[in-house]
């Protein structure tokens, strides 16, 4: 974000960054906010994986969305695709420096979700007993 595009404002929690008009953070966002991209960036921060042992570890997810998701990650440089002239041909998909950066803002996400997982629960449960 540009300095030129961000408006920081105090608050009871600390500072808030927002833009005041499009600072060119949305795709990112959209990217990392999809439904699949951060349970297969949770796995390939472990290492190295082939397409079907990704498949796999990725519970729900057809062939055509991991498909579609780790071209978006590698389109986007943080997903590293690998063929090996084999019969037939050997896939795997890796982090790349930019991709293995990002996985502590997603164990800060997962962490602040575990901890915060009970009052989330609750205050849903408030709301819904108050709706008609």
């Amino acid at each position: 974000m540009s300095v030129g595009h961000t408006e920081v404002t105090g608050g009871t929690t600390g500072p808030v960054v927002s833009c005041a008009e499009e600072c060119g953070v949305r795709d990112v966002q959209d990217r990392l906010g999809d439904k699949w991209t951060v349970h297969v960036v949770v796995e390939l921060a472990a290492g190295v994986r082939r397409f079907k042992e990704l498949q796999r570890l990725v519970p729900g997810i057809s062939q055509r969305m991991l498909t579609l998701t780790l071209r978006r990650l590698e389109r986007d440089g943080l997903v590293t695709r690998t063929v090996y002239a084999t019969v037939p041909p050997q896939v795997e998909y890796e982090l790349t420096e930019t991709g293995h950066s990002m996985t502590h803002l997603i164990k800060a996400l997962v962490d602040w979700s575990l901890e915060h997982r009970p009052v989330i629960a609750q205050a849903r449960r408030d709301f819904d007993e108050r709706q008609p």
